[in-house]
């Protein structure tokens, strides 16, 4: 039996991967940005999706000190190891002075916010071939990691990132890195520097206080204001070396979105989030290009974010299933004989699936990507706020999976140790000890028929995200009033005791999910 229970949910993963292995860098991730003014309490916001298929272990990479002298290694390939010890795969491709200290942080695929309340969320936007560079040093995760390692600041940790950068080469396609600390957020796009010995070419774009914004693996900072300091940094020779590889002729507007790559500048996701968030805006989809930032037309909560990653249009002009609905007869004891709409083909369909509908009729969907994606391996939504102490202010909600489907848990800037499940990958086969294996095999059973299951699924996500929001308020007041009587250490294990304390009972209840829904598909589809 559980042979035929794993061929069978090997099947339907493999299935809905298939989507996953499509425009790995144009589809691959989102970060939404949130600046102090543009939210309902203050707090500065940055989110991220890692949707391809990247490592999912989870681990806090604690606080080092280093002897004058040593080194920093620096790798590629840590991306996709199994655990944090596994280093087959893995290759130290040179070293950099090592600091005197470091400080702790969350240790994700793309690391994402350390104990300083320093957070960044990443987007791949692939940019020209030509700048590509692989002789460089550093890939993009290793950029962030060594920022969330020595750096409290998003401004010093740009200047880290693009010295770094410039100095030992970037070997990386081109990246969006969303950094943000507790009083403001940049978004950052970095590339190669061309043939020749490796540099960097990067600008930084500040989001305004009062506004959000978004990367979605295309490049959005349009012109450079050279002469505001403010609210633009970049690499520091970078007019000479794009004039030099013929991609701006010195004279006219730098718009960098063109130098680097030089395609339409958003596309749905990017529109959606403005437009839905920004109505008064009128944006038009059809436009050359949108604002790099808009003002809300309302502040947005933190919950607002985490409601936005759960986005799959329904309802909307990009309604995947608008067309895909059967009116079936029914009844019932209570109602008797009735009419029910259903929709048996969910947004989450395989691209084989679209084909097929397609062919049965030409245009009955068209495939837009959702910010929810199956394929996703984590998401979390950062929120820092200047008004706590550190290790209390900074929270990555975070969750495994698709995060339309599964629920968020809080890891605080103070937490310092996640479950042993969490630092076990799920993608390189399936492991019962990983947790992402926890809420995606529930997950996907649920996407057999998602019209049915999403009304179980999702009741039990919002109550879940209640009773986080509802307990967290009562740790935060206990852990800060720990740390204002000199208790910090009492904090942080009330705050770690809380994080896995959530996702002990979130991976409880996942589980208890997957039962449920067998039990109904045992009896039919």
């Amino acid at each position: 039996m559980k042979k035929t229970f794993l061929s069978l949910l090997t099947l339907i993963v493999s299935s809905s991967l298939s989507l996953a292995q499509t425009n790995l860098y144009k589809e691959s991730c989102t970060s939404i940005m949130v600046g102090k003014g543009a939210s309902t309490d203050g707090s500065v916001m940055t989110a991220h999706t890692c949707d391809a298929n990247y490592r999912t272990w989870v681990e806090i990479t604690p606080s080092k000190s280093f002897k004058p002298g040593d080194m920093e290694p620096i790798y590629w390939g840590t991306l996709h190891n199994e655990e944090p010890w596994d280093m087959r795969n893995v290759k130290e491709k040179g070293k950099i002075p090592a600091p005197e200290k470091t400080f702790a942080y969350l240790n994700t695929a793309y690391p994402c916010l350390n104990e300083k309340q320093l957070a960044i969320g990443e987007a791949t936007i692939e940019g020209r071939p030509e700048l590509l560079n692989e002789s460089g040093l550093f890939p993009i995760e290793e950029l962030e990691r060594i920022a969330l390692q020595r750096c409290s600041t998003a401004v010093d940790a740009i200047k880290l990132i693009g010295r770094l950068a410039e100095q030992y080469g970037y070997g990386d396609w081109g990246e969006c890195i969303t950094i943000a600390d507790k009083k403001e957020v940049w978004q950052m796009e970095i590339f190669g520097s061309g043939p020749g010995k490796p540099s960097a070419i990067w600008v930084a774009q500040r989001i305004p206080d009062d506004h959000i914004g978004i990367s979605a693996n295309i490049p959005r900072i349009s012109k450079v204001n050279f002469n505001d300091q403010r609210n633009f940094m970049y690499s520091s020779d970078i007019k000479e070396r794009v004039i030099k590889l013929g991609l701006w002729d010195g004279k006219g507007d730098f718009v960098f979105w063109k130098i680097n790559n030089g395609k339409k500048p958003f596309s749905v996701r990017e529109y959606f989030v403005f437009n839905t968030l920004a109505p008064s805006l009128n944006l038009q989809f059809d436009a050359e290009e949108l604002p790099f930032s808009v003002k809300p037309d309302k502040k947005v909560d933190v919950r607002d974010i985490l409601a936005m990653y759960r986005q799959t249009y329904d309802g909307t002009q990009f309604d995947q299933t608008a067309n895909l609905f059967v009116i079936v007869p029914r009844k019932d004891a209570v109602r008797g004989e009735y009419q029910d709409t259903v929709r048996p083909v969910s947004t989450f369909m395989t691209n084989d699936m679209r084909a097929l509908l397609n062919s049965l009729k030409p245009g009955v969907t068209e495939r837009n990507r959702t910010i929810a994606v199956i394929q996703c391996s984590y998401s979390h939504v950062i929120q820092l706020r200047d008004w706590l102490p550190d290790e209390v202010g900074g929270v990555a909600y975070f969750a495994f999976d698709n995060p339309a489907q599964s629920p968020k848990i809080p890891i605080y800037s103070g937490t310092t140790t996640l479950p042993k499940s969490y630092s076990i990958c799920g993608q390189h086969r399936y492991r019962e000890d990983a947790a992402i294996w926890t809420f995606r095999e529930t997950n996907r059973i649920a996407t057999i028929n998602w019209d049915k299951t999403r009304k179980i699924i999702e009741p039990q996500l919002m109550s879940l995200e209640d009773a986080m929001f509802r307990d967290a308020a009562n740790i935060e007041t206990a852990a800060t009033k720990l740390i204002n009587n000199g208790k910090p250490e009492e904090a942080k294990k009330m705050l770690t005791e809380f994080t896995n304390n959530f996702a002990a009972a979130a991976m409880r209840r996942w589980s208890e999910l997957k039962a449920e829904l067998w039990i109904i598909f045992a009896r039919s589809m």
